[in-house]
């Protein structure tokens, strides 16, 4: 194989020579909108010292026990216990303390580095609106609220994977027009105890005012960080992520990733690419500088070995629609 270089290929010329009717969203696309949510660790951010509702040392224990940092894991089997407690006429509130405990941290967490609904420029989200248009389906494995922001902006068009009462159902996943597919759920999806799903009927605001306000027996449902093996073992127990994750591997036609990088906590994923083995897959790199873009290149070289030279291509992600810099929403001035 030849040496790699630092040249890109600016994404409308990369288009008309190789389209993609699939994109695969990562972090990197959400950090770009709004710095925050370069945070490395959910977990991390919820048990923060000093915080007056971060999780308690009893909370942090629970986690530990279960050997995970996945909140929807240990929200769910303090669900199981509080149901098996009641029917068995055992007397302990211990875990519906922690339940809510928990939650509370969780919900402080995820609103102290999310981007606040006042501060969601229409503009932006008309931009994206439009750019998740030219695909027809649309992953990601962020579980913010900008894509459903986005779509419900301009909903018509866009493919309803959900019922009238807000189920998954998966005899709508044909429908014409764009699907949006949550390969790590998100704040606006909710996990029954039967591993079905359920979507919140609410307006942007409320999206994320009231994401973790349910009724008893769900759990918000996302995978947020921790191993890849972790992540796999959370899909497979929901009916959604499960059906999301087989779709990603049936992308045999062109595939885009953008801030997308699939490192090691995200290998279920790489797994999933490589045994669609897509004719084409375009990878969008920002070119900070000539090592960087290399390094990057050499980062997805190494990972799709076995995919034929000719198949991958990287673009320069400014020249991308949702690459623009006008997207991006400025932090509020300090104080």
């Amino acid at each position: 194989m030849p040496a790699l270089d630092a040249a890109l290929i600016p994404w409308p010329a990369l288009a008309a020579r190789h389209p993609c009717d699939a994109l695969l969203l990562g972090n990197g696309f959400s950090r770009a909108l709004w710095k925050p949510f370069g945070y490395f660790s959910l977990f991390e951010e919820a048990q923060r010292a000093g915080r007056k509702k971060g999780l308690a040392v009893s909370d942090q224990a629970l986690f530990k026990s279960l050997g995970t940092e996945l909140f929807e894991p240990v929200l769910s089997t303090l669900n199981t216990t509080v149901r098996a407690n009641a029917a068995l006429a055992i007397n302990s509130t211990a875990p519906l303390n922690r339940y809510y405990s928990i939650k509370e941290a969780l919900i402080h967490a995820v609103r102290t580095v999310h981007l606040p609904w006042p501060r969601m420029p229409v503009a932006t989200l008309a931009a994206l609106n439009q750019a998740l248009r030219s695909y027809r389906s649309v992953y990601t494995s962020n579980y913010d609220l900008l894509l459903p922001w986005a779509v419900q902006h301009a909903p018509h068009g866009f493919v309803e994977l959900f019922d009238e009462q807000g189920f998954f159902d998966v005899r709508r996943t044909h429908g014409e027009g764009t699907r949006l597919l949550h390969l790590h759920g998100g704040l606006h999806l909710l996990k029954l105890p039967d591993g079905s799903t359920r979507q919140r009927s609410a307006d942007s605001a409320e999206l994320l005012d009231g994401f973790a306000v349910n009724i008893p027996g769900e759990v918000p449902l996302f995978v947020n960080e921790d191993r890849s093996d972790e992540k796999l073992r959370a899909i497979r127990n929901s009916d959604y992520l499960s059906w999301c994750l087989g779709q990603l591997a049936r992308e045999s036609q062109g595939l885009c990733l953008f801030g997308q990088h699939l490192d090691s906590t995200d290998q279920h994923l790489l797994e999933a690419i490589r045994q669609a083995r897509p004719k084409h897959l375009a990878v969008a790199i920002r070119p900070l500088s000539e090592a960087s873009v290399i390094n990057q290149k050499q980062h997805f070289v190494d990972r799709f070995g076995d995919l034929p030279a000719a198949a991958l291509h990287f673009f320069d992600a400014n020249t991308h629609p949702l690459g623009s810099a006008e997207l991006a929403t400025a932090l509020p001035p300090t104080r």
